[in-house]
C-alpha cells in the first residue's frame, strides 16, 4: 500500500497559519511525525492562497525535504505551482492531479509527457463528477490511454475514481467500490488511489466509517491511500486488509507489525 500523508494542507487552518508564518518547524514535525508514521509520500498543498500559492508550494517542498528523505505530493491544479515546486524537489514526486477536464488536462499533460514523475488521474470530466462504476472507468480509460501515449509508464499512473458522500447517494460507496476492481482487472499494472474521507461527510463517527471504507477498497484491489496516518487504527486496517487480500506473503508484514505493536492503540 502507498500512503500519502494528507496532513499539510493549507485548507487546514493550523497548516494555513504556518505557511503564512513561515514557520518551518510547524512544517518539519508535521512531515516528521506523517513519515514516522508510514507516509510513502507528504502531500503539499498550498491552494488557497491565490496569488501565492507557487512561491508557498515551493517553499513547502523545500521545508518538507529539509525534514525527511520523502518525495512528496504536490497537490495542485496549476502548472506553474507544479512546476516550481519540482524545481527544488528531490527524487520523483507525485502529481495531484491531472484530469480530464479539458482546460486542466491541457494544462498539466506537458508538464507530465515523457517524465518519471508518479500521477494521480481523477475520474472528473466536463461532464461533471461520474456517479457510476461505468461512468468512472470511462474515463480513466481515456486517462489512461493518453497518459500512455505521452510516454508515461502505466506503473506511474494513480488512477483516483473519486469518492462522493453515502450520505447523498446510497449507492456512491458500491460504485466506487466496483470501479476499482474494474480497473485494476482492465489495466494491468496501473494503481488506483483515492482519499476516502469525502465518503463519511455529513455523517457522526466518520473515522470508523473511514477505516472500514478502506478495507472494503484495498479487498477490491486498492493499492494507494491519501490519508492522515498518523490514525493508528486506520494504519493497522491497512495492514490486516492486505494480508487478508493476499499481498503479504507468509503474512510477514502482519507479524513485524505485531511485534513493533502497531496493533496496540
Amino acid at each position: 500500500m502507498l500512503v500519502v500523508g494528507e496532513l499539510i494542507n493549507a485548507s487546514r487552518k493550523d497548516i494555513a497559519a504556518a505557511i503564512e508564518a513561515q514557520n518551518k518547524e510547524e512544517i518539519k514535525k508535521v512531515a516528521s511525525d506523517q513519515v514516522q508514521a508510514g507516509a510513502d509520500f507528504v502531500d503539499v498543498n498550498a491552494g488557497v492562497f491565490v496569488g501565492q500559492e507557487a512561491d508557498y508550494l515551493q517553499w513547502l517542498v523545500e521545508t518538507v525535504q529539509d525534514a525527511v528523505d520523502t518525495p512528496c505530493c504536490i497537490d495542485s491544479p496549476d502548472p506553474v505551482a507544479i512546476e516550481k515546486a519540482l524545481a527544488v524537489h528531490k527524487g520523483t514526486a507525485m502529481i495531484n492531479s491531472i484530469s480530464l477536464e479539458k482546460e486542466r488536462y491541457e494544462a498539466l499533460l506537458p508538464l507530465v509527457t515523457g517524465t518519471d514523475l508518479k500521477i494521480v488521474a481523477l475520474c472528473m470530466s466536463d461532464e461533471g463528477m461520474p456517479e457510476t462504476c461505468d461512468e468512472r472507468v470511462k474515463i480513466a480509460d481515456k486517462l489512461i490511454n493518453s497518459l500512455i501515449q505521452k510516454n508515461v509508464s502505466i506503473g506511474s499512473i494513480y488512477v483516483d475514481p473519486l469518492v462522493q458522500p453515502i450520505s447523498t447517494n446510497s449507492t456512491f460507496g458500491l460504485e466506487f467500490l466496483n470501479a476499482i476492481q474494474k480497473i485494476m482487472t482492465s489495466f494491468p499494472g496501473v494503481h488506483t488511489i483515492c482519499g476516502l474521507s469525502n465518503i463519511s461527510y455529513g455523517l457522526p463517527l466518520r473515522k470508523h466509517i473511514n477505516q472500514n471504507f478502506a478495507v472494503m477498497a484495498i479487498a477490491k484491489g486498492l493499492d494507494g491511500l491519501i490519508i492522515n496516518p498518523l490514525d493508528k487504527r486506520m494504519m493497522a486496517n491497512i495492514i490486516a486488509a492486505e494480508t487478508m487480500a493476499g499481498r503479504d506473503n507468509y503474512c510477514m508484514n502482519y507479524l513485524k507489525a505485531y511485534r513493533n505493536k502497531k496493533f496496540e492503540f
